[in-house]
């Protein structure tokens, strides 16, 4: 081999992690910055008694977690109504997009016009839909219930905590549902029409088909909007801010709204960070077992 040839070969060499490092290192430094240095602060603060603002912290050990569990009954709550809404929010959103995408997958003349109506929702931020459907339901529904005597509209919607709950679920559904519909839309095109075919003609009814065909086919698709839905729940804030603020009485605090509270409205930015890391511990192994499980379907189908 000559002189040329090595050479050669030797900035071949060098060019492979240079160009990884001009591509991959400032999205890894911006991560760094952004996701895991205020992670570990996090950590640290939680075993301090830092108001948030001075510069004045004493380390506290494990007290804050102390009374995380033992003392601080709205934390509890607030789980507790995190746990129902997420149950609730990602089993109807996932019904309702999956059964929008199997509507408009079917020969419909407007369903590119329908598909984009639905997925619109999506598009509006959580604080600005917050503050329209407050108005739908304290200015719209009176209005409607006014017109026509329905006791469903005249219902204090955002003045009872059940109702309340119920307020917050039906918007999450109405804005989360046109999303996972059009994942579910992408599932269901690449479902094999040969393999429905022949199971139609084998007699097979539309309910077996969809259980024994195209629900183990899509479950790729099934485990990333489980996944998505759930994450989503847990971490409402801003419709949850924007739209009932917590209340009635604290009757529909979310827990990403009372760590909010906590740290930046009672200045307890420690207790915050404390119920912040029990909070992505709870999140993270929720998610996890949800991605657990349903790959192990996508193996057995």
């Amino acid at each position: 081999m000559n002189e040329t040839t090595k050479r050669t070969k030797r900035r071949r060499n060098w060019k492979k992690p240079a160009s990884f490092i001009a591509f991959v290192g400032p999205a890894f430094l911006a991560f760094v910055a952004i996701v895991l240095i205020p992670f570990f602060n996090g950590i640290y603060y939680s075993f301090t008694d830092w108001n948030g603002v001075t510069g004045e912290l004493n380390f506290v050990g494990l007290d804050n977690y102390h009374r995380l569990f033992f003392e601080d009954e709205q934390f509890r709550a607030s789980f507790w109504i995190t746990t129902k809404y997420t149950l609730v929010s990602v089993l109807l959103t996932n019904i309702v997009g999956f059964s929008l995408a199997l509507l408009l997958t079917m020969n419909i003349k407007t369903r590119n016009f329908l598909r984009t109506i639905f997925f619109m929702p999506n598009l509006i931020g959580g604080l600005i839909l917050g503050f329209i459907w407050q108005f739908i339901y304290v200015k719209g529904f009176a209005s409607i219930g006014a017109l026509t005597g329905w006791s469903l509209f005249e219902l204090p919607w955002l003045g009872d905590a059940q109702t309340a709950f119920w307020g917050i679920v039906i918007v999450a559904i109405w804005q989360g549902g046109g999303y996972v519909m059009v994942i579910y839309i992408a599932a269901l095109q690449n479902v094999p029409t040969d393999l429905m075919e022949a199971a139609r003609i084998d007699g097979a009814n539309r309910l077996k088909m969809l259980r024994h065909i195209t629900l183990p086919m899509i479950m790729p698709s099934i485990t990333i909007c489980l996944f998505l839905t759930i994450s989503w729940s847990f971490k409402v804030f801003d419709t949850n801010l924007s739209l009932t603020n917590g209340g009635p009485f604290k009757s529909t605090e979310m827990l990403a709204l009372n760590i909010y509270t906590e740290s930046f409205v009672n200045n307890n930015y420690g207790l915050g960070s404390a119920k912040a890391v029990i909070f992505f511990l709870v999140v993270a192994a929720i998610t996890v077992t949800q991605v657990y499980v349903t790959k192990k379907r996508e193996v057995e189908a």
